[in-house]
C-alpha cells in the first residue's frame, strides 16, 4: 500500500505557530520529505519567524540540535508520523536431509589447471554527495527611533524583527546630543536645531519667572517696611 503523503504547513497552520510562540510556547513541528539536510519525520521546535515571510523564514531547531535552521512551509508539518512497524523475523529454514551415501569410484585427478591472472582492481566509486549544510537562521533586524518633543524631551524605541522589546522610554537630552555627534553631521544638526529650539523656550520661561519672582519681592518688601 502506497504511504499517505504528509501535508505541508498551511497560512492557518502557521498563524497557529505564531500565536504558540508569541504565547511563550515553541509548538513541535515535523520534517517532511522536501526537507533538505534532514531526516524526514524527524521532529523540532519552532524557535522564530523571519521577516518578509517568504522562502525559508521559519527557524526550526531540529530534536537533539543546538542550532536553529531555515525552512520553508513545504519542508514542514504538524502531522505526527506513524510509528515504524517491525518487520517479523524470518522463520528457520528447514533443516536439510542429510544425503544418501554415494559410492565413490576412483578416477586419475586431471592435471591441474595454469593459474588465471588476477584481475586489475576495479576503480573506487565516487564519495556519496550529502546534502549541503543548510545555511544558519540570519539575525533578525534592530530598528532603534528617537523622538523628540516640542519642550526638548527626548524617548526611545527598539523594534526587535517582528516584536517591540522598548516602547517610548525617556532618554537625557545630553546623552542623545552625545550619541547624535558621534553619527553623520546630519543627524547631529537635526538633533541640535531641537535641542536650540528648547533651550530658548526654556530660557525664555526662565527670564518670565524670574521677573515675576522680582515683582513679588518688592511687593512683600513694601508690605513688611
Amino acid at each position: 500500500m502506497a504511504k499517505a503523503k504528509q501535508s505541508s504547513l498551511s497560512p492557518q497552520d502557521i498563524d497557529h505557530l505564531r500565536a504558540e510562540l508569541a504565547a511563550g510556547r515553541p509548538p513541535a513541528v515535523w520534517f517532511t520529505s522536501a526537507a533538505v539536510g534532514v531526516e524526514a519525520g524527524r521532529s523540532g521546535k519552532v524557535m522564530a519567524f523571519s521577516e518578509p515571510a517568504e522562502g525559508d523564514f521559519i527557524q526550526v531547531r531540529p530534536t537533539g540540535e543546538k542550532d536553529d535552521l531555515s525552512f520553508s512551509p513545504g519542508e514542514l508539518t504538524l502531522e505526527k508520523p506513524a510509528p515504524r512497524k517491525r518487520t517479523p523475523a524470518a522463520a528457520p529454514a528447514a533443516k536439510p536431509e542429510a544425503p544418501a551415501p554415494v559410492e565413490h569410484i576412483y578416477t586419475p585427478a586431471p592435471a591441474p589447471a595454469p593459474p588465471k591472472p588476477k584481475p586489475a582492481p576495479a576503480p573506487a566509486a565516487p564519495a556519496e554527495r550529502r546534502p549541503a549544510a543548510r545555511k544558519q537562521a540570519k539575525p533578525a533586524e534592530v530598528t532603534v527611533t528617537l523622538t523628540s518633543t516640542a519642550d526638548g524631551e527626548w524617548t526611545v524605541d527598539v523594534q526587535w524583527g517582528a516584536k517591540r522589546t522598548l516602547k517610548a522610554a525617556p532618554v537625557p537630552a545630553s546623552a542623545v546630543s552625545q550619541a547624535a555627534k558621534l553619527l553623520p553631521a546630519e543627524v547631529d544638526e537635526a538633533v541640535e536645531s531641537v535641542l536650540s529650539a528648547a533651550r530658548e523656550r526654556h530660557l525664555a520661561r526662565v527670564e518670565q519667572l524670574r521677573a515675576e519672582l522680582e515683582a513679588a519681592q518688592r511687593a512683600l518688601d513694601e508690605l513688611t517696611g
